[in-house]
């Protein structure tokens, strides 16, 4: 069986089959570029659930993580890369196509 015969489901990415981390690559696709707290809110997990998974995304070069500061308080900003962004769109394909739905 060549590459081209196995099942869709073999180009599926492995770190966007999670459901928390499908779910931030989700909301960083829409928004471009968000708060800690705001993707915390929107995937609605603990911060140390975000943090670690936010760990693995950044590892993988699928977001970049940016800290300022807003007066004295901390700011943690999360962007996808354009990485992220090629990855993600690839893993919707594969789905669809699974789905059954070819369309982009």
């Amino acid at each position: 069986m060549t590459a081209t015969d196995q099942h869709p489901r073999h180009r599926l990415d492995d770190l966007l089959q999670n459901p928390v981390r499908f779910s931030i690559v989700a909301a960083l696709d829409r928004a471009g570029t968000l708060g800690f707290r705001e993707v915390r809110d929107a995937v609605e997990i603990t911060d140390s659930a975000l943090s670690k998974q936010v760990t693995l995304l950044e590892s993988a070069g699928y977001l970049s993580v940016g800290k300022s500061f807003a007066g004295k308080m901390p700011r943690t900003s999360l962007t996808l890369t354009r990485q992220g962004r090629t990855a993600w769109k690839a893993h919707l394909a594969t789905l669809r196509e699974i789905a059954g739905d070819v369309t982009p």
